[in-house]
């Protein structure tokens, strides 16, 4: 899928020009050209620093998130590759620790697009060669890889053997490349299974639990999932984490939302069961409070946005897109709101289920805006809007853009709280215009 990355630096800008006229336009999975390309350049997947590998529906970037906070907790460096970027493209590849600078991300798109421009590889293909080139280069402690799609076929999957791999929530998303059922998808994902590493798992449904077990033992995978090799509950502000070492307890996650504990309990997980690292308990702890990922139930900051709604407004940025994110910030955003009225702000791409995403707000959200993703293929908001009240939100209306909504809820009066949510592109826009880049 295109992503229309854009940057400040014009030496960037140029490469990622560059990327945009050679890249076929479309992601078509496979581990073909990935690999073709990796040769060309040194094979630089063959010298990672220990690899933590996640794959998931929804959830796997918080996971990674909280791997990233509790590896620099105890001490240590940490490559992240993670996608989408929301503002700047540099937010896919952190080295040890910092995003990549302009001045080194430039020429490194260059070496592998010269190398590899008559490959038709995708934009994704050649980022991630980029990042695993990078990773290589620099010293690090370990490597946090994020799945981009699916995760057999990934570009990501060809790291053949990673310190340990995670599977967070499963869903639907994304069937145009996965499958239309559950099962298939957590096929694809399972795919990231690997000989003799173990992979975690969180608890699913008894079918794609099993599924997910034969992928793994095809692979020869050690599947430890939660419920059976490690379990975790809340008790009042503590995480009470356990498997067959022992016990660890950190507080609630800073990340908000009831379904961030579990991504905390998958990373403690991942890190209890792997063996190229040491992350003491200590580190754990601070990771809960200590991890941060942009625009996943995001209270945004004063600023230009925030700025338009009455003094004691709330406004929150989420990036959830399908029908598990949906239910999972919905839940959190009736926690906040705490009976106060609740405002929607939707965009979404054209390819996503517009009905399944809005289900869980009917008799939460007073209202809804639907607006344009610009730059992107979008439900026109006049369709959103025909949806949202079928779905059962009393005032719906488009908007040409997400000021105009803000000034629309401005002038209703009250304290409100309002959810810009329905696309990471979209989200990227917003963290922009309020003047909040990811850093």
């Amino acid at each position: 899928m295109p992503d229309h990355a854009s940057s400040a630096d014009p030496a960037v800008q140029r490469q990622l020009d560059r990327l945009t006229m050679l890249s076929p336009g479309a992601d078509i999975l496979g581990l073909g050209r990935i690999t073709e390309l990796l040769a060309r350049v040194g094979d630089p997947h063959l010298r990672l620093p220990p690899v933590f590998h996640v794959a998931g529906t929804n959830g796997k970037g918080s996971t990674c998130a909280f791997l990233r906070a509790a590896i620099e907790a105890a001490g240590l460096k940490a490559h992240v590759y993670s996608s989408p970027h929301l503002v700047r493209f540099n937010e896919r590849i952190r080295i040890a620790g910092a995003l990549i600078e302009d001045a080194v991300l430039a020429p490194l798109l260059d070496e592998v697009l010269s190398a590899g421009g008559d490959i038709g590889a995708s934009f994704f293909e050649v980022t991630t060669a980029a990042a695993f080139l990078a990773f290589a280069r620099t010293p690090a402690d370990a490597c946090i890889i994020e799945v981009g799609l699916g995760g057999r076929l990934d570009a990501t999957n060809v790291i053949a053997h990673p310190a340990i791999t995670g599977i967070a929530q499963l869903g639907i998303d994304h069937q145009v490349f996965l499958g239309d059922t559950a099962e298939v998808i957590a096929a694809e994902k399972a795919g990231i299974a690997k000989p003799d590493v173990p992979l975690v798992t969180m608890a699913y449904p008894e079918e794609i639990a099993l599924t997910v077990a034969a992928i793994a033992a095809t692979r020869g995978a050690p599947v430890l999932a939660e419920g059976e090799a490690w379990r975790w509950q809340v008790q009042g502000d503590r995480l009470h984490y356990s498997d067959a070492n022992g016990a660890v307890e950190t507080p609630l996650p800073a990340l908000a939302g009831p379904h961030q504990p579990a991504n905390l309990a998958l990373a403690i997980a991942m890190l209890r069961h792997q063996r190229a690292l040491t992350v003491p308990e200590a580190a754990l702890a601070r990771a809960a409070r200590a991890a941060r990922w942009p625009a996943r139930m995001q209270r945004l900051s004063p600023g230009p946005l925030l700025d338009m709604l009455p003094a004691g407004s709330e406004l929150w940025l989420d990036g959830g897109h399908n029908p598990a994110a949906a239910a999972a910030v919905s839940a959190t955003l009736a926690q906040v709101a705490e009976g106060r009225p609740v405002h929607l702000i939707l965009g979404m791409l054209a390819n996503k289920d517009a009905a399944g995403l809005l289900a869980p707000f009917a008799g939460l959200a007073r209202s809804l805006y639907a607006v344009p993703v610009p730059g992107h293929e979008h439900h026109a908001p006049a369709r959103l809007a025909e949806v949202a009240r079928e779905c059962g939100i009393a005032h719906v209306a488009p908007a040409g853009d997400v000021p105009s909504a803000l000034r629309s809820i401005a002038a209703g009066g009250g304290t409100p709280v309002v959810l810009i949510l329905g696309s990471l592109y979209l989200a990227g826009t917003i963290l922009d215009a309020n003047g909040e880049l990811p850093d």
